[in-house]
């Protein structure tokens, strides 16, 4: 019984009282009809397994058709030196991976090796390895985020611009050691459907900049035998997704991911028949889907706004390459992509700060800008010459390299000509369908107010998997600068206590009762009650901006308590004030967080805080409740608190401001802020 569980989870056998509640917990979030079909693909990989299931030699290519490109080399206007660099630092073996950086991930690389912990997963069958579990993978998201081939668009991007075939050597090195260590279907990078499409979309920016299939670099025995290989791996990887695409509970980024993987491998190589097939599939699936998981407003139902990025990229990379090869995408995908964009410009900054809300991983789609280049100013940029967007311009600022490599020589001057002239900016303030509101004033300016307050719901589907207990929670900016910030992610898979914290309701501005999250957590990536939320009012005038909004996390309580939040911002002399209204009867422990940036410094003030960083500072006046009391946590352990996580598997101390009281009945706290 316990092996049939984990082969209809996707994961390997039971091996602790843990990974029996997974996935207990994980069943209760299906469905009958996804609990057939997890049956169904449990057989069909115990039959490809145990080689009841012959493989069929791949079909010979056909290179009549000839593909456009969507990724261009010719005439591209950017500096080659960055790029020459890190192909250098490639060749030689050295690359960062998230938290670790100029490590030697071996020259060919260690395939299989996590870097992280050194952990070498085994050559098991991959589609029933369990990669969560870290004694067998080490830590997952290290292991694939090499194997995703970003690196490989680099060397690809160098040999262009110089013609130096020492950097396709390496790629070729690269690949022919990776076609060797794991071959279909062996090892956990052949576990997941999402990572070979991202392998896919890697391969295809790659080709492109080689060349494509009639490249001088195949020209030659060596070359010709790479990219008969190549090819032959290509074909593998398409009918993996094909027959492992993330549905019922699990259809969310994971599913656009794969879709557009082969979508747009079936727009680079449509030197097979089912190519045609792989089209038509995948491009009726974005078109499903892409309604389905964003909201009309533009907002990512995933409640996650790296997800909203890395969803974006995925859109943004299957229109161009649809567009390239005349597979046009209906309205409703372009109106929902622009909607998007439009989301994204409204929730950043004057400084080009963009909230943390939700899960974060620092994922990239592919690798074709700088590493340290702003995902989500490059995206305005795209967006800007995509469709004409004067507003999309003065948020992206300037163009970037990797929109440079997408819509070739023509991107500087589209975007140097594209017209602000009436352009608006914050876009829109209130997201209604997707649940974030913005209080504000003297926008884009130095003396800029922003709030973006979250009255969305937890997160998509039945499992909720990539968002936090943040009901009403709020972050500040004043000026460009970040005051009271969302404290980000930091972990996925592995150290679950701080994946616990940072997806919790203590690590977000807002309030917590009795010690006990909004929703309850039922895993990593499950939630298994959900708290919901909405908002009651909101209006925007020239002098004043009034939000109110609800959360019924803590109705599930023995003494229910009602959660609402109106916070009300006046212009003339920029102060918000925050009350807080608790509904209940007995008793109950409150806490209030406010979690600063970590450039921040608190100094004690008279009725509660000044917090000041280079540039600024805002006062705090706490609630004035008998018996409430207040500390500031920075970088605790025990109990956890103070900390911002910037980036995945890294975080930093930062000071947390919290109050608590024991209050009993109805209770209004009323916090004031003064920018």
């Amino acid at each position: 019984m316990k092996a049939a569980h984990a082969l209809i989870l996707g994961g390997g056998v039971i091996g602790s009282t843990g990974k029996l509640r997974w996935r207990l917990n994980r069943l209760r979030c299906m469905t009958p009809s996804e609990v057939a079909h997890r049956v169904v693909r449990a057989v069909s990989a115990g039959a490809e397994r145990s080689g009841m299931v012959v493989l069929r030699p791949v079909p010979p290519p056909d290179f009549r058709a000839r593909p456009r490109p969507w990724v261009h080399a010719d005439g591209v206007l950017v500096d080659p030196l960055p790029y020459l660099n890190a192909a250098d630092r490639i060749a030689a073996g050295r690359l960062d991976v998230f938290a670790l950086h100029d490590i030697d991930i071996g020259t060919p690389p260690r395939w299989n090796h996590d870097p992280k912990t050194g952990v070498q997963a085994p050559r098991r069958y991959g589609r029933t390895l369990d990669y969560r579990d870290p004694g067998l993978v080490g830590d997952i998201k290290y292991l694939w985020e090499i194997n995703r081939h970003l690196h490989l668009v680099t060397l690809a991007q160098a040999y262009s611009l110089s013609g130096d075939t020492r950097y396709f050597e390496v790629l070729r090195t690269h690949l022919e050691s990776w076609f060797e260590a794991c071959p279909y279907p062996v090892g956990p990078n052949w576990s997941s459907a999402l990572e070979s499409a991202l392998r896919l979309i890697n391969w295809s920016a790659a080709w492109q900049l080689l060349g494509g299939h009639a490249s001088a670099v195949f020209a030659t025995p060596q070359g010709a035998g790479l990219r008969q290989r190549w090819l032959e791996s290509i074909y593998r990887h398409a009918q993996f997704i094909c027959g492992n695409f993330s549905l019922y509970s699990s259809a969310n980024n994971h599913l656009l991911g794969e879709a557009t993987g082969l979508f747009i491998a079936s727009n680079t190589w449509p030197c097979w028949p089912r190519a045609r097939a792989w089209r038509k599939a995948s491009r009726a699936m974005l078109e499903r889907e892409v309604p389905l998981q964003t909201a009309a407003d533009g907002v990512n139902l995933e409640q996650a706004v790296s997800y909203q990025q890395f969803v974006l990229d995925l859109l943004l990379l299957a229109l161009l390459a649809g567009k390239a090869n005349r597979q046009w995408f209906s309205v409703t995908y372009e109106s929902r992509v622009e909607a998007m964009l439009e989301y994204l410009a409204s929730i950043m900054d004057a400084g080009g700060n963009v909230p943390m809300i939700g899960d974060a991983d620092d994922a990239r789609v592919v690798g074709l800008g700088h590493a340290g280049d702003s995902s989500y100013r490059s995206l305005l940029a795209t967006g800007a010459v995509l469709f004409g967007r004067g507003d999309f311009k003065l948020k992206a600022g300037s163009v970037d390299d990797k929109t440079r490599w997408l819509l070739g020589r023509r991107a500087d001057e589209a975007f140097e000509t594209q017209k602000t002239t009436g352009a608006r900016l914050p876009i829109r303030r209130a997201f209604k369908h997707g649940g974030y509101y913005i209080l504000g004033c003297d926008f884009e300016s130095s003396s800029e107010i922003r709030m973006v307050v979250d009255a969305g719901p937890l997160g998509y589907q039945a499992i909720a998997a990539h968002g936090h207990a943040d009901a009403l929670a709020c972050t500040l900016s004043v000026g460009g600068l970040e005051f009271l910030v969302d404290t980000g992610t930091f972990a996925y898979h592995t150290q679950g206590d701080w994946r616990s914290y940072f997806r919790g309701t203590a690590a977000h501005n807002t309030i917590r009762i009795d010690a006990t999250d909004q929703s309850q957590p039922g895993g990593n990536f499950i939630w298994l009650r959900k708290a919901r939320a909405g908002c009651t009012a909101w209006s925007s005038t020239s002098g004043k901006d009034v939000f109110e909004g609800w959360q019924d996390g803590y109705m599930s309580l023995p003494d229910p308590v009602m959660h609402t939040r109106r916070i009300t911002l006046n212009k003339r002399n920029r102060t918000l004030l925050i009350e807080d209204s608790l509904d209940m009867i007995g008793e109950h422990d409150v806490e209030l967080f406010f979690h600063c940036s970590e450039h921040c410094e608190v100094e004690p003030g008279k009725d509660g805080y000044r917090v000041g960083r280079e540039g600024g500072a805002i006062s705090l006046d706490l609630p004035r409740e008998p018996g409430g009391s207040s500390n500031v946590l920075c970088g605790s352990i025990a109990p956890m608190g103070g900390w911002v996580s910037r980036r995945f598997d890294h975080k930093s101390p930062a000071p947390t401001i919290v109050w608590r009281a024991r209050l009993a009945g109805p209770t209004v706290l009323r916090t004031k802020i003064a920018c």
